[in-house]
């Protein structure tokens, strides 16, 4: 039986659309649902488009209550992936789901991270900061925002002319390229040496 993997998003989900395709001819995993509590979301069109189900929830339903976690686990959801996902992950589906949530996060934690800390308002930071470079960072998911044990990084360079908007280009092309091979490795307990 295959590896089932759920995606939760919040936003545009250019990330997900990613994992989808690339697990779509996997022999081990699959994605089997997207979960997003926005229902404005253009990852709920991205993830139809592509033959996955969908579902939208609110803070009710996800954070005070076993709804969600019951649903996944019907389903027989193996991993969770947060692919720009905004809320804070509840306990119950935490202890239901013990080191199997995977978040990315755009910039080289532990730095830039945190509550608040998420797309522009990042870059719009680590540009600010005058910072040298930047990254993304894919961690296991704990009770913290970005408090997870690390399990990859990749670097970009800035230079004096960036901005916020030309370093989420250079964040997005590190995510596309490296978030579905990681998530691979961990679902199928492999080692993932990027050629850099």
């Amino acid at each position: 039986m295959p590896v089932k993997i759920a995606i939760f998003c919040s936003g545009s989900g250019s990330n997900a659309q990613k994992i989808i395709e690339y697990f779509q001819e996997h022999k081990s995993a699959e994605v089997v649902l997207l979960l997003s509590n926005n229902k404005n979301a253009y990852a709920l069109e991205r993830a139809k488009s592509l033959g996955v189900s969908t579902r939208v929830f609110d803070k009710a339903q996800f954070s005070q209550s076993q709804i969600i976690v019951n649903e996944l686990k019907e389903l027989g959801v193996n991993w969770i992936i947060l692919a720009g996902f905004l809320w804070l992950v509840p306990e119950n589906l935490i202890e239901a789901y013990p080191n199997s949530i995977v978040n990315i996060h755009p910039a080289l934690l532990p730095s830039y991270g945190g509550k608040g800390m998420y797309g522009m308002y990042v870059h719009e930071a680590v540009v600010k900061a005058k910072e040298k470079e930047s990254g993304i960072s894919i961690h296991m998911v704990n009770k913290e925002y970005d408090k997870g044990t690390i399990v990859f990084q990749a670097k970009c360079f800035l230079t004096d002319e960036d901005t916020a908007e030309t370093l989420a280009k250079k964040i997005q092309a590190l995510e596309h390229e490296h978030f579905p091979k990681v998530i691979d490795a961990l679902i199928c307990s492999k080692t993932y040496n990027p050629i850099s």
